[in-house]
């Protein structure tokens, strides 16, 4: 079993596997052009560059982590009221060509598939293996519902991690009640990068989710959008709004690291592609890993499952006295 600790990787540089990316408003041609060769998450990266900036947030980030295993601990505050927490959406697009301005279409499906991925209802769900199907989380709980769409042209060809998407006055969109609805970017990004959310315990100036332009939306469900072929169904929005509840990478960003969630097995490292089933791994204790789940760096078509201690920890973000609960109605 995972040791629970609190900021596990607060105060130092962690061993990520996400792409290492310079916080700065100057993107270079070879980042502009860098191919999606795997999945790359910039969201711990992010949060490193962040703790230094502001060392107040590992004593928010360790507040938060304090509330959460409270929470799991406690059944009692497990059951939580309404049926379900209804999430309003922003998205914000940026766009400079015709193509980056992606349709209506592409952007509820996005929506549609973060509502099948949380809820469980999603059609591979079926596809978990024996191994892990007693530790599946069948519904988080959590709804989502298009809010608003806002768009903003601009001459940027790309965007780097500095959050400047996010600031008006850098060309980007200032977010939209931030503390009252989950703001996602629609954005080109260089270096490879797919998204990379903020955690709770930021600044809410800065909170929310961004999604490279072309992983935003399912082709399956809205086939006239603007893709990338291996990131085409969705799963960057399911992996990084997993992130914004306070979900880790399931390595722990290091060999054999720990995302703080027990019932999900120690990972070596990240996975790519689409693992056949079994994959063995080195670390101490755990046979095989969970490839498929969410929060790993395979293929969209092959990830889809959270677990029920990720489910925990993603609804102690909303409960009562959680860092999300400004978006309870």
């Amino acid at each position: 079993m995972k040791k629970t600790f609190l900021l596990f990787f607060a105060g130092s540089v962690v061993l990520s596997a996400c792409q290492k990316t310079a916080i700065t408003d100057i993107t270079s041609p070879e980042e502009q052009a860098a191919p999606i060769a795997g999945r790359k998450c910039a969201s711990v990266d992010v949060l490193n560059e962040q703790l230094k900036a502001d060392p107040s947030l590992k004593g928010r980030m360790d507040a938060v982590e304090a509330f959460t295993n409270k929470f799991a601990s406690n059944q009692k505050l497990q059951r939580l009221s309404g049926d379900s927490m209804i999430i309003p959406v922003v998205v914000n697009v940026l766009y400079r060509t015709a193509a980056e301005n992606i349709a209506l279409g592409q952007i509820q499906s996005q929506i549609d598939v973060l509502n099948e991925d949380f809820k469980g209802t999603n059609g591979d769900i079926g596809m978990v293996p024996g191994a892990f199907t007693g530790v599946k989380a069948f519904d988080t709980k959590i709804r989502f519902v298009l809010d608003a769409v806002v768009r903003k042209s601009t001459t940027k060809t790309s965007w780097s991690t500095n959050d400047a998407m996010k600031k008006s006055k850098r060309g980007g969109i200032n977010p939209t009640s931030p503390t009252t609805k989950l703001n996602l970017w629609a954005c080109s990004m260089g270096g490879g990068i797919l998204g990379y959310a903020q955690f709770p315990g930021g600044s809410s100036l800065t909170d929310g989710v961004v999604i490279l332009n072309t992983a935003f939306g399912s082709k399956a469900k809205f086939a006239g959008g603007n893709y990338i072929s291996t990131y085409d169904k969705g799963r960057t929005g399911t992996h990084e709004v997993g992130h914004w509840f306070n979900l880790r990478h399931i390595w722990g960003d290091a060999t054999c690291g720990n995302d703080v969630v027990d019932d999900t097995p120690l990972h070596n490292t990240a996975n790519y592609g689409c693992p056949a089933s079994g994959v063995k791994s080195t670390c101490t204790g755990t046979p095989v890993m969970m490839t498929m789940n969410y929060m790993d760096y395979t293929d969209d078509l092959c990830m889809y499952m959270f677990s029920a201690g990720q489910k925990t920890r993603m609804q102690a973000t909303y409960a009562v006295g959680g860092p999300r609960a400004t978006l309870r109605p």
